[in-house]
């Protein structure tokens, strides 16, 4: 279905609409400076509704709306832990973490560790945060957003991918460079509407094309007849064979996923992560941050109806009457890539440029862009605020003015775009891109999430133990790794699942932590945090809302189970 003249001016509007509030957002009254406060930190002004549309616009880019629906393809509902799951994590950050961060008065996650360890702990984490910014996250998303619109609008063929890359790329330098984090947050209240309004129509017109009824609850009992399988949160060994013949349980390991290594992917990501945890740095209070955090719980429950279903409603569209994958249909539909592997991540594409009608195609690549845009303008201004902050103002200039450090983080978020762009069409397929970016992060999250849990909560944590821990996390992981690699039947080597890696890799981090601590005997370490009940306290609004997004939790693991 070839895009319309007024599909095409609806994704003008919204662009319009966009630019138009950052740039708003962005003014400065006439003889003020722009501080490096007011720039980086939104002037710790933002109000509980924008922090949580923020945190999942943030949240929600072409790594969820394209990946994790190739994931639901691949997978089916299980993949959607990574939603649910964050969505109790996000309530353990509120509680434990943030008053914390609060109180310590921070810019950025590297701040914190400078505070508790050492400054040359805070550079080596920087600059490894800024590096996976760069070369994994920005790279990923442009990547996949770009190959999105050449599926959608385009012919497929990347004859529009760097086109698209540079226009997704230049339309979230536009108002985030100029404006900062309030230009990105305030913009991502409307980004997050869309993103979630277009992505239920997705799913609502992806449902009511697979039966001839045209209802989408008989497309949704059809789908769940036709596969139940692919219903169940909980795998087992052999339970779902993706489409490219890797058993789901080694990416989704059962009940490790509730009580194993996810526990180390969302307390890393939502706790650590300075592209996620800046807008809760800029509340306006403490108390404002936790009900933020709280309604982006919320909303965290809803997303693996417009992330996750329609993976798998593309899978079962593309079945043939005796239940297995069409693989003449997919090769027609371009489901197959160049090695001859399924390409999951087409599953979104393939729906919106397939079964949206015209006019409604022209808001859900509206929204398409909005989780796009929204991610990349959140990682730009976190990029440049860690490279100001923690790099530029600690290591070379200490005194530097507002002005001086505005300038230096506008030109770092242009510089780390450009690199970004350049590499981004250099991309192959990566299958389960999802499944991918998870994996490999998982090499390095342990160690960190290590090091700062000891921060927050072990007194005795000193900083050699810190620096090690990172350090011999790394090589713990790349043990693990090893194994899947031709090396399983050494008798030195395990295989097990990656989730397990990271759980693993995480306790063994915390235990030399704990151990080089000891050993250098030197009690509570005077950079400990003093820990005090009244830190922790929350208020009745936080503790309800907590209450009711662990019941529904609860209830539907124990649906889907």
């Amino acid at each position: 279905m070839d895009i319309s003249s007024l599909d095409i001016s609806i994704f003008i509007a919204y662009a319009l609409l966009i630019l138009g509030i950052g740039l708003f957002v962005s003014r400065q009254k006439k003889g003020t400076e722009k501080s490096a406060e007011d720039y980086f930190l939104a002037s710790k002004s933002l109000p509980w509704w924008a922090i949580g549309a923020s945190l999942i616009a943030a949240n929600i880019s072409a790594e969820q709306f394209i990946g994790m629906s190739g994931s639901g393809f691949a997978l089916g509902l299980a993949i959607a832990s990574y939603e649910w799951m964050a969505a109790i994590t996000l309530l353990v950050v509120g509680k434990y973490f943030l008053p914390i961060f609060i109180e310590k008065g921070l810019y950025t996650i590297p701040e914190f560790i400078e505070k508790r360890f050492s400054s040359n702990l805070k550079t080596i984490l920087a600059i490894f945060w800024i590096a996976l910014f760069v070369f994994v996250n920005l790279t990923t998303v442009l990547y996949l957003g770009g190959k999105a619109l050449d599926t959608i609008v385009g012919t497929g063929d990347g004859s529009i991918l760097l086109n698209s890359i540079i226009g997704l790329g230049l339309f979230a330098a536009a108002y985030s460079l100029w404006g900062g984090l309030a230009a990105v947050a305030w913009t991502d209240v409307v980004q997050v509407v869309l993103l979630i309004f277009g992505g239920l129509l997705m799913t609502y017109f992806a449902l009511s094309n697979v039966t001839d009824s045209g209802s989408a609850i008989d497309g949704l009992l059809y789908v769940y007849n036709a596969v139940p399988e692919r219903f169940s949160m909980i795998l087992s060994k052999g339970e779902i064979i993706t489409p490219n013949g890797k058993d789901a349980y080694f990416d989704l390991p059962g009940l490790s996923v509730l009580i194993g290594g996810l526990w180390v992917a969302n307390l890393y990501y939502w706790g650590f992560n300075q592209y996620i945890i800046q807008r809760t740095l800029a509340a306006k209070s403490l108390k404002e941050g936790q009900k933020g955090i709280v309604f982006a719980a919320f909303l965290k429950l809803l997303i693996p109806v417009i992330v996750v279903i329609p993976g798998i409603i593309a899978y079962v569209m593309n079945l043939d009457p005796a239940g297995e994958l069409n693989r003449e249909l997919l090769a027609s539909e371009g489901f197959i890539g160049n090695a001859g592997n399924i390409a999951n991540d087409n599953a979104a594409p393939w729906l919106i440029k397939n079964f949206i009608p015209a006019g409604l195609k022209g808001l859900i690549l509206a929204a398409l862009a909005a989780a796009i845009v929204s991610s990349l303008a959140s990682m730009i201004n976190s990029t440049s605020t860690i490279f100001t902050m923690d790099i530029y103002r600690s290591l070379f200039r200490p005194k530097a003015t507002n002005k001086q450090m505005v300038r230096v983080g506008r030109l770092t978020g242009l510089v780390a775009l450009v690199i970004a762009m350049v590499l981004a069409p250099q991309l192959g397929s990566l299958g389960q891109v999802f499944q991918f970016i998870q994996e490999y992060t998982g090499v390095v999250s342990p160690g960190i999430l290590a090091a700062f849990l000891m921060g927050l909560f072990y007194k005795k944590a000193t900083n050699n133990a810190a620096i090690w821990g990172v350090i011999l996390s790394i090589a713990i992981a790349m043990y693990f790794k090893i194994a899947p690699n031709g090396w399983s039947n050494a008798s030195v080597f395990v295989d097990i699942p990656f989730m397990q890696q990271m759980l693993l890799t995480t306790l063994l981090s915390i235990g030399v932590i704990v151990g080089i601590s000891a050993a250098e005997g030197k009690g509570n370490d005077p950079k400990g945090i003093n820990l005090t009940s009244n830190l922790f306290a929350t208020s009745p609004s936080f503790n309800i809302g907590a209450m009711i997004v662990v019941i529904i939790t609860a209830f539907l693991y124990a649906f889907f189970w």
